[in-house]
């Protein structure tokens, strides 16, 4: 039988409604500080724990859970006579229910305005101490780390009086990962202050089972790291459609990333984790219509991200194309774009909100038998980071679909080119073996829009070659990396051809 509550919570969701439940049933309730003040507010008898221990609340509430009559209670073997004899000898009662949410730290080092000295105030100690204890004695005493738990414990004890050894252990593996992931974030915000990076703990929770991986013969789930905060897939709120699959969720975060690169209204179109439309506009229904412009044959059962909100224009524009599209990302959907869409009931909605890019995220890639690590390519090229190392300068036209190129090619798989006139795209040689090969790729994407339009590229010309074919189609400047030991040949080839030409010194590689 449960006949006293310890109560100490950050997060106060469903409280008063907890509070008011187990004083219905007779339990007496201990408490600390704002979780004692809302309970007494609410009219529920409260007492509290410094009352209970005789003992004050010290050093601004860094101490006050950290007693032998909270933990003697809670840790005490019910069906121990030596511990129960020595609970009575030390005037201590049993706690047979821990309700506990821990200090807000990992929200508190997501928020820009934190200092030092805030985060580490928000590194709880009572609260994980008095989890564990419980989570311990999970035999004989409830442990509750979340508000959503509230509701079964209270119904279980309506019923019955007491919890169910069944719940009881349930609830102490989730005290017992609560503690881990809190830890976790602690030991990430030290490690990415201090620069260090020799241990590396990963630990993933399953979303979901996957129909299937990369193919139907392969078994696949999906699984996300439980402390990002990141607008990303794995956060997303789906509107409507189907189960996302492997391909879908691998499409669908390289449109994502692609997209939170530009601040200007930009739409990315995606096949096969590639790029096949880009553009930016002065508004959304512009780069829509120049993203979509760009491939349209490619785009047939693409995914679309955007970096504004989906409207009824755009859905219009692909109703009108007859566009089957698999996936519709952007941060918001207005409300009558999901009524229209539900007679798509298949095409998937993904509400991922404000737009944000993580600096500090890893990214991993798998070999057999381990894993690669390094952090996310984040760098953005400025008019600063440009070396003109032609004869002929490239205008300030050129220059600005250089960087507007240069942010796409980060996002093609290697070896990248990226054709662009303005702020749209027009053609794309991704993942082949030679370079000269994505220039031709590119350019037959292009076809004659190629005329006029500047060329990034992800890594140096090892070659003229592929300078050559791109200015055979028209291309008029050039953005590259420089590096080559041949780059004085292709700065003379490139003069003698009048092309402009700028060094970035930033490789782009994507494999």
């Amino acid at each position: 039988m449960i006949k006293k509550a310890l109560i100490s919570v950050s997060d106060k969701t469903g409280l008063v409604e907890l509070g008011k439940g187990l004083s219905d049933l007779g339990i007496e309730i201990l408490s600390t500080g704002g979780t004692a003040q809302t309970l007494k507010d609410a009219g529920i008898p409260v007492t509290m724990v410094s009352d209970y221990t005789g003992s004050p609340e010290i050093l601004d509430g860094r101490v006050k859970t950290l007693h032998p009559k909270i933990h003697g209670g809670i840790l005490a073997v019910r069906n121990n006579p030596r511990h129960m004899k020595q609970l009575e000898e030390n005037g201590i009662d049993p706690i047979d229910l821990v309700v506990v949410n821990l200090y807000p730290f990992e929200e508190v080092i997501e928020r820009d305005d934190a200092d030092p000295e805030e985060i580490i105030e928000n590194i709880d100690i009572g609260g994980p101490s008095m989890v564990r204890s419980a989570a311990k004695n999970f035999e004989f005493v409830t442990v509750v780390t979340s508000p959503k738990d509230y509701e079964k414990v209270l119904k279980e004890l309506q019923e019955h009086g007491e919890t169910s050894l069944e719940l009881r252990e349930k609830l102490s593996w989730k005290a017992f990962s609560r503690t881990y992931h809190y830890d976790e974030a602690i030991d990430h915000y030290f490690r990415s202050r201090l620069g260090e990076a020799e241990l590396l703990d990963l630990h993933y929770e399953k979303v979901q089972s996957l129909r299937y991986g990369e193919n139907p013969h392969q078994k696949a789930a999906f699984f996300r790291n439980p402390i990002n905060r990141d607008s990303n897939i794995t956060n997303a709120k789906m509107l409507q459609g189907k189960h996302l699959s492997f391909n879908n969720i691998v499409d669908g975060d390289s449109a994502l990333e692609l997209v939170k690169e530009f601040s200007r209204p930009t739409v990315a179109v995606i096949k096969h984790n590639n790029p096949c439309g880009v553009a930016s506009g002065e508004t959304i229904e512009d780069a829509f219509e120049a993203a979509y412009g760009v491939d349209s044959m490619s785009s047939f059962g693409g995914v679309i991200a955007l970096n504004r909100s989906c409207n009824k224009a755009i859905v219009d524009s692909i109703f009108e194309k007859k566009w089957f599209v698999e996936i519709i990302i952007a941060p918001h959907f207005d409300e009558d774009v999901v009524e229209m869409m539900k007679s798509k009931p298949k095409v998937r909605l993904l509400e991922v909100g404000e737009l944000k890019l993580d600096v500090n995220r890893r990214d991993i890639k798998k070999v057999a038998g381990g894993i690669l690590v390094q952090t996310q390519d984040t760098y953005k090229l400025t008019a600063d980071d440009l070396k003109v190392v032609s004869k002929k300068k490239p205008t300030e036209e050129q220059i600005q679909s250089m960087l507007f190129a240069s942010k796409i090619v980060k996002h093609v798989k290697s070896n990248a080119i990226v054709l662009a006139k303005g702020e749209v795209v027009q053609g794309i040689g991704a993942g082949q073996m030679s370079r000269v090969d994505a220039v031709h790729l590119a350019c037959y994407k292009a076809g004659e829009r190629a005329k006029g339009s500047v060329m990034a590229s992800d890594a140096f010309f090892p070659f003229a070659d592929g300078i050559e074919m791109a200015h055979e189609h028209g291309v008029e400047a050039v953005i590259q990396p420089g590096g080559s030991i041949k780059d004085d040949e292709v700065i003379k080839r490139v003069d003698e051809l009048g092309m402009a030409m700028v060094f970035t010194g930033v490789r782009f590689f994507r494999h």
